[in-house]
């Protein structure tokens, strides 16, 4: 028996149903890797950044998924290399397709029971998204930006309904906008936590570094006191 035709799961009609203790015998995903690319890059090389967004509320196959992943990677690889960029997949596949088998060979009617018992068994993973929801990133140099933007759009093709590529004024995949983080750079208030960054505060209690950096006089000691 072949797969189903997935109009009849691309609409969110149950509750989400997660793999737990209670949900066993879950199919594996077929998408296993969700970063591609150099992911390990730290931030300052990849200033460009460009999403896929969702403009429909339903439900995204792990298939599906894995094949966006495939097209867009070997687009950038091709025509970028292979150190250029680096993508990443957003949402994941939690939610847990059911399937009420019905027999059609010859016979079938003195085994099968309708409706009876009609709660079906586990068939497969779907990523439950939203309106406005980011499916795709990537993050690469700024000569690349036609790149990124041609991967993305054959990565389009992929998935049922609509989406909509944007590109961002943040920084790579940070949350700072070009110009803030420049300024944030310059002033030496940045410190870099992998493809992020976290901004060091201009207030509140000083850490080791910062004390240690500071004249005895005003730390409540005196200069002199050695002589």
């Amino acid at each position: 028996m072949g797969r189903r035709p997935f109009k009849c799961y691309r609409y969110q009609k149950n509750k989400p149903y997660p793999k737990s203790r209670f949900n066993r015998g879950v199919p594996d995903p077929k998408i296993r890797i969700y970063d591609a690319g150099r992911k390990k890059y730290p931030v300052e090389d990849f200033p460009f950044a460009a999403h896929m967004v969702s403009m429909e509320k339903e439900q995204l196959s792990s298939e599906s998924l894995e094949a966006a992943r495939v097209a867009c990677n070997k687009y950038m690889v091709k025509n970028a290399g292979k150190d250029s960029f680096h993508l990443r997949i957003r949402v994941h596949p939690w939610h847990v397709l059911r399937i009420n088998k019905m027999l059609s060979c010859a016979g079938a009617d003195r085994l099968q029971t309708g409706m009876r018992g009609a709660f079906g068994k586990t068939y497969g993973t779907v990523a439950r998204v939203e309106i406005g929801q980011i499916l795709l990133s990537v993050r690469a140099r700024d000569v690349h930006k036609p790149q990124v933007m041609e991967a993305l759009r054959r990565a389009k093709y992929k998935f049922p309904g609509r989406q909509r590529l944007c590109v961002s004024d943040n920084w790579g995949f940070t949350k700072l906008t070009r110009a803030r983080y420049e300024e944030l750079n310059a002033a030496g208030r940045l410190t870099k936590d992998g493809i992020n960054v976290q901004v060091i505060p201009s207030k509140g209690p000083l850490d080791e570094r910062r004390l240690s950096k500071l004249p005895l006089s005003m730390l409540g000691g005196n200069d002199d006191d050695d002589e």
